[in-house]
Order: structure tokens, then sequence, then C-alpha cells
């Protein structure tokens, strides 16, 4: 079928940038990959140079710009959430930016934590606004410098429209914006921030600005292609799957098990580690649980389990009953820094083992989903699932058994497709 214009997705990763072209109709007309060198870690401090980011961004562009059957009209980007930079008057990096995982700002999460209140998304040495704020303290030779701070998403639309000081509502989550108010917080007066470095924010997918007019031509698009604002990552591959009604959840199976739920109505629920992203005029509601993938490979190597996974029995449950986690400590659904691993006894059989942690994982995956509906969140309907756990068929019969609804399978998984919708709307 032969299409008028086509929207543009970008998935900024850790490891990878990825670009990919959709028609209006969801149909995938065309993908692009490039790898990132890694960020580079010490200690707690995690970064990465911002450059590498626009140089694959522009590479994924010029590539997806030759294969393209019709002309984009839209492009959003999602990247992950926290990452921060300070950019000068020119948008120019001040530095590398801060990754998502870097938790060298607990000094500063204190100071939050003192004023902010227990709903906030700024909470923790790893948010927005506390990196925000450990950068001010420790450059101060650069603060009179900074004119924006920025998240990943942030800078490259504005690399992009040459317009910057623009975000959206789920990247500034975690940089104290509040997602009810729709506004920046009074109490982010008491932490002394310049207010000027603090984006102007907006609902993604709402258009930006077009594209500068020297980079259309250099990579080959339109001149009148749109930047609309984008999303986190996660958000991103949650739209990705097709969930689109009031009960429908994802579940991510990755390192750590991550439950999604769309909901008319946000959920603030910290003591239990749940929370809530706005998404236009509906929430995600939910929580990440330190259980995981992580655990199963601190027994099993990849190959073990894929081996092992055909000789499961999910109709005949192991009665085993494990708490898997990966050391002391969990988030969700129960909020307990002291919370030990249960994974004994352990049988003799691998096999046995093997599902009986599958199981343990399923049962805090219908726990968290159960939770959310005590304290007010839609039923579950059906659960779409993302992640490496997600192609375990065994797997998946043991969480539908557990968690008493559909396992539908998702449309697609790439963020960089959930970010394409943002322009289809």
């Amino acid at each position: 079928m032969a299409h008028t214009y086509c929207h543009l997705g970008i998935d900024m990763g850790t490891s990878g940038c990825r670009g990919v072209a959709v028609s209006p109709d969801g149909a995938i007309l065309a993908r692009h990959h490039v790898a990132l060198e890694n960020p580079v870690r010490q200690g707690p401090a995690v970064e990465q140079e911002p450059v590498l980011w626009w140089n694959a961004l522009q590479e994924v562009l010029d590539e997806l710009a030759q294969r393209l059957p019709c002309p984009p009209n839209t492009l959003a980007i999602d990247g992950t959430s926290a990452t921060l930079l300070l950019t000068d008057t020119e948008s120019r990096p001040l530095g590398p930016a801060m990754m998502y995982n870097d938790a060298r700002a607990r000094p500063q999460a204190d100071r939050i934590a003192a004023v902010a209140p227990s709903d906030s998304g700024a909470h923790g040495a790893s948010s927005s606004l506390a990196k925000l704020l450990w950068w001010l303290e420790y450059h101060p030779d650069q603060a009179g410098r900074a004119a924006h701070a920025l998240h990943q998403a942030d800078w490259l639309a504005g690399c992009l429209t040459g317009r910057f000081g623009l975000s959206d509502e789920n990247n500034c989550l975690k940089l104290g914006f509040d997602p009810v108010e729709r506004a920046w917080p009074a109490w982010l007066n008491a932490m002394d921030l310049p207010t000027h470095l603090l984006p102007q924010v907006s609902p993604p997918g709402t258009p930006l600005a077009p594209i500068r007019p020297d980079l259309a031509r250099q990579l080959g698009l339109p001149r009148d292609l749109q930047i609309i604002a984008g999303t986190t990552d996660s958000i991103a591959a949650f739209l990705a799957t097709g969930a689109d009604r009031p009960g429908e959840a994802v579940t991510s199976l990755g390192s750590t098990l991550a439950i999604k739920l769309l909901s008319d109505h946000p959920i603030f629920a910290p003591q239990y580690g749940i929370y809530s992203h706005r998404l236009h005029d509906r929430w995600l509601v939910g929580g990440a649980s330190n259980s995981g993938g992580a655990v199963l490979r601190q027994h099993f190597t990849d190959e073990e389990m894929a081996g092992m996974t055909p000789q499961l029995r999910p109709e005949q449950p192991t009665g085993l009953d494990y708490y898997p986690l990966p050391g002391v400590g969990e988030r969700f659904p129960v909020c307990d820094p002291a919370m030990a691993p249960k994974i004994s006894p352990r049988p003799e059989d691998d096999v046995i083992f093997f599902q009986g942690l599958l199981e343990g994982i399923a049962t805090i995956e219908a726990q968290g989903y159960a939770l959310l509906r005590e304290l007010g969140a839609p039923a579950l309907a059906s659960i779409r699932t993302v992640g490496g756990g997600a192609g375990n068929p065994a797997w998946t019969r043991i969480r539908e058994a557990r968690c008493g609804v559909p396992m539908v399978a998702a449309r697609e998984t790439g963020a960089a497709y959930g970010a394409a919708l943002l322009g289809v709307g």
C-alpha cells in the first residue's frame, strides 16, 4: 500500500540509537540502528558524551531518509529517564551528561527529601533534580554560563530545531514537575535553584518547531518536518505494545520486573513504590520490583535456561514459595530495604528450581497488579509483555495462571516505534 507521508521515531538508548519510520496506520516502513560507546562509570558516577548521541542521531536519520518510500511529517525522540546535561547560551554541553543511573547526588537527594512531597518524582540520588543540584554545587565556575538543564530527548530535539529549553511531561517528572497541576511546583523555590534553567514543558506529541533548514538539506529530509515533544524510553515502549485502554497493562521482564497499568486517574503511593506518569489525559500507574531476570542469571546461564524451558510444566506448580531477589531489599510491591531473598529450599532438580523461580517472579507480578487494584486502579484486563522474558512460552502460561487475565501479544516492543506513534496520535 502506498502512503503519502510517514512518522519518524528515535529511541536514544544507553548502547545505541534506534530509528523507525511508520505509516499512519502503524506499519513499519524502515528501521536503522547505530551502536554507541558505553557510558563511562567511576563509582556512583556514570557519564556519556552528548556528541555521541548527536552523531548517532544524524547517522540514523541520514540512513532512514534514503530508505523512506514517502516523506516524514513528524519526528519524536525518546531518551533514558533522568539523563541530564547542562548547556550554555549557545546550547553547547557544559561537560558530559549524567546518565539515568548516575547516583552520586546523595546529599542533594537528602535536601530534596526534606522539602518535596512524598509523591514527587524528584526523590532519589538518580533523579534529574538531584543531578542538577549536584552539578551546580560542584561546577561553580561554570554555573554562571548555564542556560538550560535538559534531558537527553530535549537536547537532541533542540539540536534538530535550534530551539532549546523545551521538554515533555514524562522526562520532567524526575526534575520535580507536577504532572497533576501541569506546573513547576512552589516547593522548588526552597532549593535555591536558578529557575531559568528549567525547561518549558508540553505533553508528549506537542509540535515544537520544524527541523532546521540546513539539517533538512544535509539529511535529505523535508523542510516542513515537524519535531514534536518526545517522552522517556519506558513510556515509548508502553505505547509500542498497542495497550490503549484503562485496565490494559504492560509487564517488562528484563533484568528487573516492572509493571505499568493504563488508568483514567493517577495513583501516588510512595510507601509501596508506586508512581504515575501522565499520558495526555490518562495515566500509567505502576512500580518496579528488584526481582526479575537478574535473579535468574545468578543461578543459570541464558543457554541453560533455554535448554530447561521445554522441560517446564506450567500446569504442575512446584509448590515452592519463593520471593526471588538478587540481594537484600525490595521496592515494589513491598517497599522494604531490609527484605531478604527467599529462594530455599532448593530442590536437587534444576528444572524444578528454575520453575520455582519463575513462579515466584510471576507471583510478585500478580501481587503488584492486585495492590494497584486495592489502591483504586482499574481492574486488570490484559497484560502485554516486553523484555527478554517475553519469549519464554512456559513462563507466559505460569504468569497467566497467577495473574488471572489473558496475556496478549504486543504489537511491537521497540521504544522507537512507540515514539513514532506520538506523531500518529
